[in-house]
């Protein structure tokens, strides 16, 4: 779900109903993968990160990457991403790429995804800290069935604070139903919270990879994005950012 666009951002509206949330009709990975980080990471330091692999098949869990401390300051500032989002997006990229090197998913398409959903978890005030556990809360409109579809509530409130209705939650706006089916912890502290930027930005990409196998291809990556969000404006919105940070990195 865009939620820039519903509160007046510069996009058309389109919901996370009939896309995020719609997890059933696509295949699940038989485990997800986890990503331990450091919880406070100074912002300019490189970081060097363990994939810890949890049943994906064909990943290497003993690969160490490291994530160059200079390039997510330099690109983060000349692409306008908070640091600490860019270490999210770049570390996720980095893992599924170790867990499922056929996908082929770039920080950049995480990043733009990111962006049109929350941007980079600053919707409202909100902000990600060091740790990287949003400040504040993002959540989407009740799904009532009034002016979106209709989602009755699937955790008891537990995650978006309703017990009657779902609603999206955190900077890559997963409703409580995907989230039960996708969620990972790749922050490493036992928990899996959309709430979470290192949980939310890994699930996104696990997400996406099950959805469009081969990201490398057009094919494949509509069909990613299009299973995040079914809807034409979204698809074209994600691939101009994404397209425009891969531009911006050189």
């Amino acid at each position: 779900m865009s939620i820039r666009a519903i509160f007046g951002f510069a996009l058309a509206a389109f919901l996370v109903v009939g896309g995020v949330g719609y997890v059933a009709a696509m295949p699940r990975p038989a485990q997800m993968v986890g990503l331990p980080v450091a919880e406070q990471v100074p912002l300019g330091a490189s970081v060097t990160v363990l994939p810890k692999q949890v049943g994906i098949e064909g990943g290497d869990s003993g690969q160490q990457v490291t994530i160059d401390g200079q390039w997510m300051l330099s690109i983060g500032a000349t692409a306008g991403i908070p640091a600490r989002a860019l270490q999210a997006y770049a570390s996720a990229a980095n893992t599924i790429d170790t867990a499922r090197p056929d996908c082929q998913l770039g920080w950049n398409t995480l990043a733009a995804i990111g962006m049109v959903e929350s941007g980079h978890g600053t919707h409202g005030g909100a902000s990600i800290g060091p740790d990287g556990q949003l400040i504040g809360s993002i959540l989407g409109p009740v799904l009532d069935g009034v002016d979106f579809d209709a989602v009755p509530d699937t955790d008891r409130g537990v995650l978006d604070g309703d017990s009657q209705w779902d609603r999206a939650v955190g900077p890559f706006q997963f409703i409580p139903s995907t989230w039960a089916a996708y969620g990972v912890d790749a922050s490493g502290d036992g928990v899996a919270d959309p709430n979470q930027i290192d949980d939310a930005a890994l699930t996104a990409a696990v997400y996406l990879c099950t959805a469009g196998q081969d990201l490398s291809t057009d094919a494949g990556w509509t069909a990613a994005v299009r299973a995040y969000n079914n809807n034409d404006d979204y698809v074209s919105a994600v691939r101009t950012q994404s397209a425009e940070y891969a531009q911006l990195a050189g």
